[in-house]
């Protein structure tokens, strides 16, 4: 029923929690795919031992280093199961965490995903599901103080859980660093009803777990380059949301560019907001679209 995909890199002193949060879920029609991506530390070695043990984990080790997205989709690519589910080898699943996920699925037979990990709503008692256009509603324009409007697109691969097929049809993620993430949901939000749960089911490494969160600080352009992705999918046929929703949303992302820009001249760094403020005008100018 579920395929659990865990992309690993040098995560040796972590990856034997992670595999036994696995082995310790209350729901046990799954494979586990953890995918080696050429790492220097004993991670290779110490999932292969786990399967040695059990049939229904999978080890492979690739050729050459892919990097975070690519490596997911390379696991996506073993996998039989109905659902995914992401796992990094640095995160844990709670004992009850996958058997909810999937009855949650279960009532909505027409959603092909979910996100999880989410504040309670004060409206609606999770789970509950968002047809295309909600989902892209909420996102953007969510006027509920309770509900953080930021929280569907920017959610984690360890938070969503995606029919196999799904994820197929859109092709996976974009070998794109950083926001491959939010990409795929927002592709996946054009067609593909969602389903929203609750928070406690999966549990995420702070600290010298998190490697990538640490990586973005240190790139000033990314919300750039973020944003700039995020207008991408919006002026898109395929995007749900009415002409006069896209040129709000649009809206919305650029002015996050200005602010982020704003923010780096009044700390005095001029040298990259001047940057970034070229890098935004030549994106903007290449995508060429009237809203």
């Amino acid at each position: 029923m579920v395929s659990i995909l865990m992309t690993a890199y040098n995560r040796g002193k972590f990856i034997a929690e992670a595999i036994e949060s696995v082995l310790n879920s209350t729901y046990q029609h799954f494979e586990l795919i953890i995918v080696d991506d050429v790492s220097t530390d004993d991670t290779y070695e110490i999932a292969s031992s786990y399967a040695a043990k059990d049939d229904r984990i999978s080890v492979y080790k690739n050729e050459k280093n892919l990097g975070d997205y690519p490596n997911r989709n390379q696991a996506a690519s073993y996998a039989k199961g109905e659902y995914l589910k992401y796992l990094d080898a640095d995160d844990k699943l709670y004992p009850f965490g996958l058997e909810i996920m999937i009855k949650n699925m279960a009532q909505f037979p027409d959603a092909t995903w979910g996100l999880m990990s989410l504040v309670q709503d004060d409206d609606r008692q999770f789970p509950f599901v968002l047809q295309p256009h909600d989902i892209y509603k909420r996102h953007y324009f969510n006027t509920n103080p309770s509900v953080n409007t930021a929280q569907v697109f920017h959610k984690a691969p360890l938070s969503a859980i995606i029919k196999r097929s799904a994820f197929e049809a859109v092709g996976g993620f974009k070998p794109v660093r950083h926001y491959g993430d939010s990409d795929l949901w927002q592709r996946l939000a054009w067609k593909n009803p969602l389903v929203l749960m609750q928070d406690g089911l999966v549990w995420w490494r702070g600290g010298d777990g998190i490697q990538e969160s640490s990586k973005r600080k240190s790139k000033p352009e990314l919300p750039v380059i973020t944003n700039n992705n995020f207008i991408e999918n919006i002026v898109s046929e395929d995007c749900p949301l009415t002409l006069d929703e896209k040129k709000a949303a649009i809206a919305q992302c650029r002015r996050k560019i200005k602010i982020t820009i704003l923010l780096h001249a009044k700390r005095g760094d001029i040298g990259t907001a001047l940057k970034l403020n070229k890098l935004f005008k030549e994106i903007d100018a290449a995508r060429k679209v009237g809203l």
